[in-house]
């Protein structure tokens, strides 16, 4: 039995082929971004006035997400907030975040405190 395609039954087969590879490429974006973290409450260099600050962020394709070293967790949608204390004067927060390849990264923001 021998299969002939003809130049519609090829252009066919090359669309259907060119799509299942876009829709690969979309589906592996997480795989080649790597993992993002970023704070959406407080910029870099704020002046606080309340010693307890709410500190929130958004996460993606994180596996582990830790605050000043310790765990923190994140919603469905990685979305994560945490209450500090801060000190009298330059406090300096910093959010690290490993995806399940092991590529870290790593976000900080620095606070004043003014009583």
């Amino acid at each position: 039995m021998r299969i002939d395609l003809t130049s519609d039954k090829r252009w066919f087969v090359f669309a259907f082929a060119l799509v299942a590879l876009v829709y690969l490429a979309f589906q592996a974006r997480f795989i080649i971004l790597g993992p993002k973290i970023e704070i959406t409450n407080i910029e870099n260099g704020a002046v606080v006035h309340e010693k307890l600050l709410a500190l929130e962020g958004r996460a993606e394709n994180v596996s582990w997400i830790k605050l000043n070293g310790q765990q923190i967790f994140t919603d469905e949608e990685g979305v994560w907030n945490e209450k500090l204390i801060v000190a009298e004067g330059r406090s300096i927060m910093t959010v690290e975040a490993r995806d399940r390849f092991n590529r870290e990264t790593k976000e900080t923001v620095e606070v004043f405190y003014k009583p």
